[in-house]
Parts: structure tokens; C-alpha cells; sequence
């Protein structure tokens, strides 16, 4: 085990300890607290730990953040242990001290997680179940995962979580969904909470609780998919909408990747960069919008349909772009005919980023002919018709052709 020790040559080593406390610990997490000279956790942590083990145990403070950014230095020469509960890497302080100080400062002694615990309970296969957090955010994080069938397991900050969960699923037309929520997971007051979200009874049940989900839609209810080209119905809009046949087209060319940054330059209701949010948990976008009263929608749109972390920038492009993080694609869906906007959007693109810009006037159909003209890429226009009444009879109604210009960029 000093051999073990050695070679992670880290200063700070992160344990999880499960609901079983110090019974349910390994071997090698028992030698590594006990070999500790300072041990950091919660109160109810600390508490796990028996009273024969030496080290001096400090607390979190309330807010946690400073003292976490603060731990490398704030005992030099001294051996210092955390204390995660249960897979310190899950959603966990683990994860917090890497983004913090880097993979090289750290250095991790797993426990069984509260997700494995909770599929082995539930008899579902782990690599078939979503997991989604809700500590300290929003539930509308959820809104993307519900669809039929779909089993999900929400991470909740305490006892009253699994009855907020079932209140959103509710609203969201999944009222029939079956609940679970699994209470001291692996310890020796260990429960269940059974029951519909619809018909809920459980106001609170355990500070350390997951609630299972088994996604199942009301009888009225049209699950949304997490593919691009959500109905129009779905957004809030003045008339600033990329209607949704042209939206699927337009996000094809801008091709969404786990992980990437949208730029939404003269965002409308924002349904571009809310379908690239929703079709990956960690894709991220910035909305830019001019009008107060568009921002807000923007906002409203993105709780409404579970992205609440869309960013949204009040301002008009170019000025607004200012200072945003580095995108891997740009989409200008209004603002093509002012100047300095598509100069700003192609310089801040990285190569191999995508610039997709949409006309529907002739003249910002001339500045994107223009821009091909120049760089390349590729230049469509699309015509969509609809089926409506003629007198008694049926006919295509056009829309407006929308003009596409998409580009990748290639070089620096």
C-alpha cells in the first residue's frame, strides 16, 4: 500500500465513503484515512469516521467553494484526506478538485456510487440508464430525458427532491411516470418511496436520496424529441422563428458535437441554439439578442424545453460578440446586411469551425452571395409549401425561400 501511495504522488487524495460508513470501506480506504493528518468532509462525513482514528478533521464551511480552491496550500507538509460520498468522481468533490487544480493534484479511492446502488436495486442495467443531476439546479434538466420508456435517475439535494421531480414531470405531461426514491443507499436504513409523479404523497423522505424515473407519457401528451426540427408550436415567438423545416436543414450544417459552442447571432426566440443544446447534454450556446423583450422569451424558450443554461447576451452584433468564448459554430439567422457582423463571426471561428447565415431578403441574399463568392462553401436556397384550403379544394401555400449559405473553415 506505501508503494500504492507513492506513485500517485498527490497531495491530495479524495475517499468515498458510502451509507455503510466505515464497515462498508476497502481496505486500501481505510489505510489511507488512517494514515491521514487532516481530514475535510461534511459534518455528517466526518462523522463516519471512528473516534480511534487520529487525524484532525475540519469541516466545510458554507460556501464550499473558496475552501476547495484554498486546500492545496492551506496545510502545507500535512497529509491531507477528503471525504466524498460515495464515488468521489460522480458528480462529486473529486470532480470539483480536478477542474480546480488539475488530474496531476489529485488522486482518488472510489466507493460504489449512488447510481450503481440505485440500478442494482432497481434491476437496471447501468449503461441503458441516464443519469441526470439536479444539485443546486435547475429541473428543467430533465425536460430533455422524458421520453416513454426512458429510465432515468436524478441526482436531487435533499428530502424534498423526489417531490419537486414529480411535480415538473407532471407539468410536463409525464404524470403517469412511476417514481422511486431510494433513500441511504447501502446502509443500514436503507428505504424506498414508491408512487406516480402524478400521484405523489411523499413531501420529504432523506437528505441523501436518488429518485428513480420510468418515463411514461400521459395520454394527451407529444413527446418532444432531442433530433432538430421541434414544431414552431413549441417556441414562443413575435414572428422572429426559424420555422422548423429550414431549422432542421440549418442545424444538419452546423452539426452539433458533444461538447461545442454555438454562437446564435440575432437569436429571435433562440430556437437554434436551444435545439443545438438539446441534442447533447454538453453542447453550449450563446444567445445574441438586441430586444429586451426577445431576450426574455429566449430565456423562457430555453427553461420551457430543459436548457436552462443557455447563455443569453442582450446586445447588437458586432458589438455584442465582444469577448464571448471561442465558438465552433456561428449561425446568423438575422443581422447578415450589418456591417462587420459576418467579419467578426468568421474571424472568431477556430478551423475546422462552421459558419451557416440564412437570408430571406434580397439584400442580405447579396452579402451571402458575396461571402461564397469569396470563401466558398456551399449556397442553397430552400422553398417549403404547405397544404392549405383552396375553396373546397386543397392546394401548397409557399413560404418564403430561405437562402443558406454554410461554410467550414479550413485554414487560419
Amino acid at each position: 500500500m506505501q508503494r500504492e501511495r507513492s506513485a500517485a504522488g498527490a497531495p491530495l487524495v479524495v475517499v468515498g465513503i458510502g451509507a455503510d460508513g466505515w464497515d462498508g470501506l476497502s481496505a486500501r480506504a481505510r489505510w489511507v484515512i488512517e494514515d491521514a493528518d487532516v481530514l475535510r468532509g461534511s459534518t455528517r462525513q466526518l462523522g463516519l469516521v471512528p473516534a480511534a482514528v487520529a487525524a484532525e478533521r475540519v469541516p466545510w464551511p458554507s460556501p464550499m467553494a473558496p475552501a476547495l480552491a484554498d486546500l492545496p496550500d492551506a496545510y502545507p507538509g500535512r497529509r491531507v484526506v477528503v471525504l466524498a460520498s460515495g464515488d468521489p468522481m460522480l458528480s462529486g468533490v473529486g470532480t470539483s478538485l480536478v477542474r480546480l487544480h488539475g488530474p496531476d493534484a489529485v488522486a482518488v479511492v472510489p466507493h460504489p456510487s449512488s447510481v450503481t446502488l440505485a440500478c442494482a436495486r432497481m434491476v437496471w442495467a447501468v449503461e441503458e440508464t441516464v443519469v441526470v443531476s439536479v444539485v443546486g439546479r435547475s429541473l428543467h434538466l430533465l425536460t430533455p430525458h422524458m421520453t416513454p420508456g426512458r429510465r432515468v435517475l436524478v441526482l436531487g439535494s435533499d428530502g424534498r427532491a423526489p417531490s419537486a421531480i414529480a411535480a415538473h414531470l407532471t407539468g410536463l405531461g409525464y404524470g403517469a411516470s412511476r417514481l422511486t426514491a431510494l433513500a441511504q443507499l447501502g446502509g443500514p436504513e436503507e428505504r424506498a418511496f414508491h408512487g406516480t409523479a402524478a400521484g405523489w404523497t411523499h413531501e420529504d423522505t432523506d437528505p441523501l436520496v436518488v429518485t428513480a424515473v420510468e418515463a411514461t407519457a400521459d395520454p394527451d401528451t407529444v413527446p418532444l424529441p432531442t433530433v432538430p426540427g421541434l414544431p414552431d408550436a413549441a417556441f414562443d415567438d413575435d414572428g422572429q422563428l426559424t420555422k422548423r423545416d429550414v431549422r432542421a436543414v440549418t442545424l444538419a450544417r452546423l452539426a452539433p458535437l458533444p461538447g461545442q459552442l454555438l454562437w446564435d447571432v440575432g437569436a429571435g426566440a433562440g430556437s437554434i441554439a436551444i435545439e443545438w443544446m438539446r441534442t447533447h447534454p454538453t453542447c453550449r450556446a450563446v444567445a445574441v439578442e438586441s430586444r429586451p423583450d426577445r431576450a426574455a422569451r429566449i430565456r423562457a424558450n430555453a427553461d420551457r424545453l430543459g436548457v436552462p443554461d443557455l447563455r443569453v447576451v442582450e446586445g447588437r452584433a458586432p458589438d455584442a460578440l465582444a469577448g464571448l468564448p471561442i465558438p465552433d459554430a456561428v449561425f446568423v439567422g438575422g443581422g447578415a446586411t450589418t456591417p462587420g457582423v459576418l467579419e467578426t463571426c468568421w474571424a472568431a471561428l477556430p478551423v475546422g469551425g462552421r459558419l451557416v447565415a440564412n437570408a430571406v431578403t434580397v439584400e442580405s441574399e447579396a452579402v451571402l452571395a458575396g461571402w461564397y463568392a469569396r470563401v466558398g462553401g456551399e449556397l442553397v436556397r430552400i422553398g417549403v409549401q404547405k397544404a392549405a384550403p383552396v375553396g373546397g379544394f386543397t392546394g401548397w401555400k409557399p413560404a418564403m425561400p430561405v437562402t443558406i449559405w454554410s461554410v467550414f473553415r479550413s485554414d487560419p
